[in-house]
Order: C-alpha cells, then sequence, then structure tokens
C-alpha cells in the first residue's frame, strides 16, 4: 500500500520542527526511518509496474534510496549531534519542497506552457575564478585570479531559478568559493538572502575557519562538499603540501559545529582503485562522517588538458560495479556522474527538462550546458543588459540541440540507449563536435579553443566513447533491460 503524501509531509515537518531530541529517541527514529523504507519500496514497485525505466534501472534507484535512507540514520545518531537549524532546512526544503513535491509544481507547469518543455531542476553557478590553491589540471584553470559575477547579476541568478525554473537547490562551483567577495558581501550573505533554497559548494576547505562553520551552522541551508583526491601522498601531490591535513582539520571543526558535509572525488587512471577501496571509504564516511560522496571522472579540458589522466575503459567498468558494491553493502551515498547515469535517464546537461537537468554560469557570465562542457552560446551578463531573463539563456539554440539529442537518446525509435556511456563529451563527443559546429557556441576560454582544434584530442575523444560503449553495451542488455524479467522480486537485489 502506497504512503499517504500528506502523512510523510507531516512527518517530516515534526522531526524538523522538533529537532535532534526527537531523532535521537530510538522508537520514533526508528518509525520514521522503517516509513522511509517503505516509501522507497513502493516506490521501487510503481517504477516496474510503469515500466518508465528498466528493470536494472529500477534496482539501481531502490539501491540508492535505501542507501541515503541508512545514510539519515547514520547523520541522526552520530556522537557530533547535526546543528538544529541543519534539521529544519534539509526537512522543509530537501526533503519536502524537492524530494516529495517534486519542487515549485505550479512554477514548472507555468514554465512548460510558454516554452514547451520543463524547466531544468537546479543550477550550477561559478560565482569567482579565484582561487587559494592552483591545484595540477584544474578544469576551470583557477589560481589568482579576479573574475567574478557582481553581487546584483549572482543574486538576479539565483532569483530567477527560483522564481521562473522553481529551483530549490543550488550548486556552487569555482574557483574556490570562499574566496568570493563583492560590495563588502561574500558566498554565506547571499546563502543568508536565500534563505529557502539549499546550497552545496564544492570547496577545497582550507578556508572554511571556525567562524565560518559557525555561521553555516546558524544558516542551515549550505553544505560544503570537500574535494580530496586520495590519501596524503596523492593529494598533496595535485593540491599542495599540506592540503590533506588542512582537509581533515576542516572536517574535525564541521563536526564539532554539527555541520553536515561531503566529498567530492576526482578520479585518474592514477589514483581510482585508491579512492574506491574499504580502507579509504570508511575513513571518509564513517571515521570522518562525510555524508555524501560525488564522483567525478578526470575531463581533458581546462589547464594543461591530457587524455593520459583519464581512467581506462576498464578502469571505468571497474568503478561502475565497485561503486554499486558500496553503495549496497556499505550503504553509502556515493554518487559517480559518468556512472550512474542510471539514476537520473542520463546526460544532464544543456537544461534538460526531466530528472534534474541543469545549466552551468561561469564567474564571467558565460552560461554554458555543463561544467565540463566549455563551450558558450550567451552570456547572462548580456541577456540582463537586454532586458531578458535566464529563460532566455535556457531557449539558445545550443542547448536545445543536446536537449533534443537527449531525448532522442533516451526514447529514439523505442530504443533505449545505453545509460552507463551517457555523457555528451565523453562518450558521444563526435555528436558533440557537431551540434558545436551546427550551432556555433564560442570557446569558454583559450584551452576549450585549443581542444576544439586539435585532431588528436578528437580523435582521442571519440575512440574513448565508442570503445568503451562496446565494453559496455553486453552490461547494458543483459543487466539493465532484461525486458521479459520485469516481475523479478526486489528481494533478490
Amino acid at each position: 500500500m502506497a504512503i499517504n503524501k500528506t502523512f510523510l509531509k507531516w512527518g517530516v515537518n515534526y522531526l524538523g520542527n522538533h529537532g535532534q531530541s526527537l531523532a535521537q529517541k530510538s522508537g520514533f527514529r526508528k518509525f520514521a526511518i522503517n516509513k522511509a523504507l517503505q516509501f522507497a519500496e513502493d516506490g521501487y514497485h510503481n517504477n516496474l509496474d510503469n515500466q518508465r525505466y528498466s528493470v536494472g534501472e529500477c534496482e539501481d534507484r531502490y539501491a540508492m534510496s535505501q542507501a541515503i535512507i541508512d545514510t539519515a540514520e547514520r547523520l541522526l545518531t552520530s556522537p557530533h549531534p547535526i546543528a538544529p537549524a541543519y534539521l529544519k532546512k534539509l526537512a522543509d526544503i530537501m526533503v519536502k519542497s524537492i524530494v516529495i513535491e517534486g519542487g515549485d509544481v505550479q512554477t514548472q507547469q507555468e514554465f512548460k506552457a510558454l516554452h514547451g518543455r520543463r524547466p531544468p531542476g537546479f543550477l550550477v553557478v561559478s560565482p569567482t575564478k579565484s582561487c587559494n590553491l592552483r591545484c595540477k589540471g584544474c578544469y576551470a584553470d583557477s589560481g589568482k585570479a579576479h573574475e567574478k559575477l557582481s553581487w546584483d547579476v549572482f543574486d538576479k541568478i539565483l532569483t530567477e531559478a527560483r522564481d521562473i525554473f522553481g529551483n530549490r537547490f543550488i550548486v556552487i562551483s569555482g574557483g574556490e568559493p570562499f574566496t568570493y567577495k563583492d560590495q563588502g558581501k561574500d558566498l554565506l550573505d547571499m546563502v543568508a538572502k536565500h534563505d529557502d533554497m539549499f546550497f552545496m559548494a564544492y570547496t577545497n576547505s582550507l578556508l572554511i575557519d571556525d567562524k565560518t562553520a559557525a555561521r553555516m551552522a546558524e544558516l542551515g541551508n549550505f553544505s560544503p562538499a570537500i574535494s580530496v583526491e586520495g590519501w596524503r601522498e596523492k593529494t598533496d601531490d595535485r593540491r599542495g603540501e599540506g592540503v590533506f591535513d588542512g582537509i581533515m582539520e576542516t572536517m574535525e571543526r564541521l563536526r564539532n559545529h554539527g555541520v553536515p558535509f561531503g566529498i567530492s572525488l576526482t578520479a585518474t587512471t592514477h589514483n581510482c582503485e585508491e579512492l574506491f577501496s574499504d580502507a579509504f571509504m570508511d575513513y571518509l564516511f564513517f571515521e570522518q562522517e562525510a555524508v555524501y560522496g560525488w564522483v567525478f571522472h578526470y575531463m581533458p579540458i581546462g589547464r594543461s588538458f591530457t587524455l593520459d589522466l583519464m581512467p581506462t575503459i576498464q578502469q571505468r567498468q571497474w568503478m561502475w560495479q565497485r561503486s554499486w558494491e558500496l553503495i549496497k553493502n556499505k550503504k553509502l551515498f556515493l554518487a559517480d556522474f559518468w556512472n550512474h547515469g542510471t539514476l537520473v535517464d542520463g546526460c544532464l546537461a544543456g537544461g534538460r527538462s526531466s530528472g534534474g537537468g541543469y545549466l552551468y554560469i561561469n564567474w564571467d557570465g558565460k552560461v554554458t550546458p555543463c561544467v565540463f562542457v566549455p563551450y558558450s552560446p550567451v552570456n547572462i551578463n548580456d541577456v540582463y543588459q537586454q532586458g531578458k531573463t535566464i529563460a532566455d539563456a535556457w531557449e539558445e539554440s545550443f542547448f536545445e540541440h543536446i536537449r533534443t539529442w537527449q531525448a532522442d537518446y533516451l526514447k529514439g525509435n523505442g530504443h533505449r540507449g545505453n545509460l552507463l556511456s551517457p555523457c555528451i563529451i565523453r562518450d558521444h563527443h563526435d555528436v558533440l563536435r557537431q551540434i558545436i559546429a551546427e550551432t556555433e557556441p564560442d570557446p569558454e576560454n583559450e584551452p576549450a579553443r585549443d581542444a576544439l582544434l586539435d585532431k588528436d584530442y578528437m580523435q582521442g575523444m571519440i575512440e574513448y566513447g565508442k570503445s568503451y560503449q562496446e565494453l559496455t553495451d553486453s552490461i547494458w542488455q543483459k543487466h539493465y533491460l532484461r525486458e521479459n524479467d520485469s516481475t523479478r522480486p526486489h528481494a533478490e537485489l
């Protein structure tokens, strides 16, 4: 029997309003966790019944839901209690508004009526290129730079994301987000102004002192995702001497202030086995108490780009298998942006209209389809100077071509494309090149221009994508599609 959403929202409100004291009561906590697990199981069976997803996709989504629920219980029972403001904001914004209600539905419906598609699910914004580090192979080529969004433009982007797209979740990238300042105000001032939205920021964390951590705990709507490359040797090799120890100090500081944080891992051909090892995962998730983790595969763009650092196709397939072992066996909230397309209908780029697509806006105001697709047809500063809105940027032909390709890849000729290789720049580089040729967006920077003109780079990327698709097609057919296996009980997962 499906759980009544009204009852579920009441439970979420109750937990948010009554805080940590209720969460620590085992009877109430077990009741809430069991209801959430039932909600996830009902969703799994509904997905199987309506056949929107393949059997394997339904299993992946169910496994991740279970891991997230288990993560929530670990968070509530941690010896370092979460700050009360986070319980309230996580309940109100992330769980009730986004998970249960699906965002601002009325705004989304109004957008679809005007534009023919639903709006993207969130935005990624890099308000500054400045960074206190200079990491090897940085995709953003950050460092001692001064480019940044003005406070007014940054503020307007967030306001329109909420009022036009119906977004309640914003990702902040960089540069280093904590170096942002304009008009005497900083990043957390912006977070405070938009207190009906939840923010996550990718950060090296070294600028998070006690005062900053205390302010996060007071706000309750901001979570840092801390970048780490492996153990001390590999992290310091890429990011600089002493960075690993600085990260560990920041994590302790955040725990002491009750600030939930995650990790951001960049897998290369040199460190992927270390990142996915039991020892490293246990250390970050169970000893350091990271709540969530995002896995990126090194993308050959930005500073000193090279195909040699990309995980090989064999390593990537191993990471796919290993990540699901960690999710199912250790119940880790660990998402891999290139291997977990089965959780989100594949590629999210270009402001995709379903399943949480997004657009990226950088420090110069350039709007691109993805953080890792450095080609832009429009600048948000120009859009605003012309009296237009973020919706006009979303309608650019470059983005629409990508959205059309995504829709065709998912459902073209009744065939569901291989979601183990969904990325338009890494897995379908020839498609991206064709769209760029047809719509002529500008390169975001000189490395992006160089990559576009580099024939060896082009051939290497195309060959990588085709080879990986060939390697995983049999897995996609046998493990995921299984069209005659839709009645398989979830107990066998």
